[in-house]
């Protein structure tokens, strides 16, 4: 199923560290934010997914503190095997900005958005 609005293609569902430490930003297709279909069957959770492509950054202060800031009760994480954030999601179906269109629910998405613009990747 392709999206079909600027929120759910543009803007992220999520982020997710491979074991490089390498970011991806993805949408609610879980692909690279901006893609508004999964036409490559690619799997974001593969370590090599989309490897072809520059999409993937990583972060030199993207500390476990900083990304805590992420999760609350409108969100949710994944772990890897060693106890690190993996992934975490922004926002759930229930606090989904756009599907529940509330002040509360865009200050709290936007809050993290403005946590992650902080992130400077390595040169």
């Amino acid at each position: 199923m392709a999206l079909n609005d600027f929120f759910r293609i543009n803007l992220p569902y999520g982020i997710e560290k491979n074991d490089k430490g390498e970011w991806l930003a993805f949408n609610r297709e879980f692909v690279p934010i901006g893609w508004n279909e999964k036409h490559t069957g690619q799997s974001i959770s593969a370590e090599d997914s989309y490897a072809e492509l520059p999409i993937r950054t990583k972060y030199k202060n993207a500390t476990e503190k900083i990304l805590k800031q992420l999760i609350d009760e409108t969100s949710a994480e994944e772990y890897d095997a060693q106890g690190n954030i993996k992934r975490i999601f922004l926002y759930e179906d229930g606090t989904n900005p756009v599907n529940y269109n509330t002040k509360e629910n865009w200050d709290t998405y936007l809050k993290k958005i403005k946590i992650l613009s902080q992130l400077n990747n390595y040169d």
